[in-house]
């Protein structure tokens, strides 16, 4: 018996390389979701890192220290920070 394919529909998902119930700090929404600002998931919005290890979608750090009261602050511990785009590396 042979068998002939004639159509194959491929599906796939991807996902942060973050534990599951990581997050945004900001908007409280899984990274596998999308931000407020987002319409896709994944869709141009990365995730940042700070030193301090707590992430946030790009568009959400982005508000945040655009507010005055903010002082550069990270919105979980308020330690200076400075953030790094997450590739998902190990």
């Amino acid at each position: 018996m042979k068998v002939k394919i004639k159509q194959w529909d491929a599906v796939a998902s991807w996902r942060w390389n973050l534990p599951e119930e990581d997050v945004c700090g900001i908007c409280q929404v899984h990274f596998d979701g999308t931000c407020p600002t987002c319409k896709y998931p994944g869709d141009d919005c990365s995730l940042l890192s700070g030193k301090c290890g707590h992430n946030f979608h790009m568009h959400c750090i982005q508000e945040w220290i655009k507010q005055e009261s903010s002082k550069g602050q990270c919105p979980m511990c308020r330690q200076s920070e400075s953030f790094y785009l997450d590739l998902g590396l190990p």
